[in-house]
């Protein structure tokens, strides 16, 4: 089945109305967030989030198949049903919610949309929340990893002098420049800078940030953006910022606009660990 990768409030309360049995709604917000109020009969699952992948080796992506597939079993996902993501709003997040559904699709299911706007997006069209917790009973997540769609660190390593993939990192401009190494501290990793021959698109760029509900652009303002730092429709892009979230934030966005990519999901975190992996650490 074809699932549009963004879904509206409206057309996710008409799709509740009518298969509500088969959707599973996901908050990824924090579990203090979630217990306030959040969408009816949605689950929390933060680690979609938070979850950091120790690195792209087949022993990493092991350790993040088993974690996801228990976290899954638990939260009653078996991975045949309509997933629906959400965070607070788009711009705020990180990224979270897209990537929530980037690993949910990694993973297996087929059936998953972010919600276009997030949680504000929904209390701004007047639909209804609650702070009731749902009673899900534990299922069997069935993992199908789908490797096409990851960039692991070997794969990165072996693209830096190739010029038909666009190594692209969406990292806020203090960490592209060289003065942070993360969002979260400057010396957070190891080392500071860029992966070499990376070219910067900052993840803000493709949503309409000064909204009161930021959304992402349309298709022609992203083909626009994109254009600008080289990358058209036949590009083929590998794209990278601190652990994957604003990262899989811009791979929705360039996807909705019909750009092949695929998610370094690593990324810097891992990158800047491995001392033997080159960087351009200039400040610039």
């Amino acid at each position: 089945m074809d699932t549009k990768l963004l879904i509206s409030p409206q057309e996710l309360s008409s799709l509740l109305k009518k298969h509500s049995s088969s959707v599973v709604i996901v908050d990824t917000r924090t579990p203090e967030e979630y217990a306030v109020s959040h969408l009816p009969s949605a689950i929390n699952i933060r680690d979609l989030f938070s979850y950091i992948l120790e690195n792209s080796h087949p022993e990493g992506l092991k350790k993040l198949h088993e974690h996801f597939a228990e976290l899954f079993s638990q939260a009653g996902i078996s991975g045949t049903e309509r997933l629906i993501i959400y965070e607070d709003s788009l711009h705020r997040g990180y990224g979270q919610s897209c990537r929530g559904a980037f690993l949910f699709k990694y993973l297996g299911c087929g059936q998953v949309s972010v919600l276009h706007g997030g949680y504000q997006a929904w209390l701004a069209a007047g639909l209804p929340v609650t702070d009731e917790l749902p009673n899900r009973e534990s299922q069997i997540f069935r993992l199908h990893p789908d490797a096409a769609m990851l960039v692991t660190t070997q794969e990165m390593l072996q693209a830096l002098d190739d010029p038909s993939i666009i190594k692209l990192d969406v990292r806020d401009r203090i960490e592209w420049q060289g003065l942070s190494s993360s969002p979260y501290a400057p010396d957070f990793c190891p080392r500071k800078g860029r992966i070499p021959n990376a070219v910067w698109l900052e993840w803000h760029l493709l949503m309409n940030t000064a909204s009161k509900i930021p959304m992402f652009r349309s298709t022609a303002e992203i083909l626009e953006i994109c254009q600008s730092v080289g990358i058209t429709p036949a590009s083929n892009v590998y794209v990278y910022c601190f652990k994957g979230s604003r990262a899989a934030n811009t791979l929705v966005a360039l996807q909705t606009a019909g750009i092949y990519i695929k998610n370094y999901f690593g990324s810097w975190n891992e990158w800047s660990r491995d001392f033997s992996l080159p960087i351009d650490s200039r400040i610039v």
